[in-house]
């Protein structure tokens, strides 16, 4: 069994996906209002929403309060994706390297969790993904209320 992982979830919406995009990349900050999965987010360094920027936010995922410090590698217009590198939080714990990838498209909106477990005994990070996945269903409903 290999400590390297690659999960991916994709949700289809009601939505457009490029809203959904547009929201992560211009208004990401808006999102702890959105969603109360989301208690807290701020940008640490760099300018908003570009490459090079680092931001934290606290989450919660299974019931408890985490931490997630990123910085944002890339962001790609044409695919509709920001590909977001931790590089701090509770995540670190368990996991060597963590990679997060938002993407979408029409009416898709995909997240991609790369990770490298720091031992076998580590469990896949599904409750993170359901994390995403609940995330999504809050931004959707925001996104058609609108």
């Amino acid at each position: 069994m290999g400590l390297k992982g690659k999960l991916v979830v994709s949700v289809e919406v009601k939505c457009e996906g490029h809203s959904i995009h547009d929201l992560y990349h211009t208004n990401t900050h808006h999102i702890r209002n959105i969603s109360p999965l989301i208690n807290h987010f701020e940008i640490h360094e760099g300018e908003i929403f570009k490459v090079g920027v680092v931001v934290s936010w606290k989450y919660i995922e299974d019931g408890k309060e985490k931490f997630l410090k990123e910085v944002i590698e890339a962001i790609d217009h044409h695919e509709k994706s920001i590909t977001w590198k931790v590089i701090g939080g509770d995540v670190l714990e368990l996991y060597n390297s963590f990679t997060i990838i938002t993407s979408s498209e029409h009416k898709w909106t995909t997240t991609t969790l790369i990770y490298e477990k720091k031992n076998e005994d580590i469990p896949e990070p599904l409750a993170l993904l359901g994390v995403f996945i609940e995330l999504f269903k809050h931004i959707e409903d925001h996104l058609l209320t609108k």
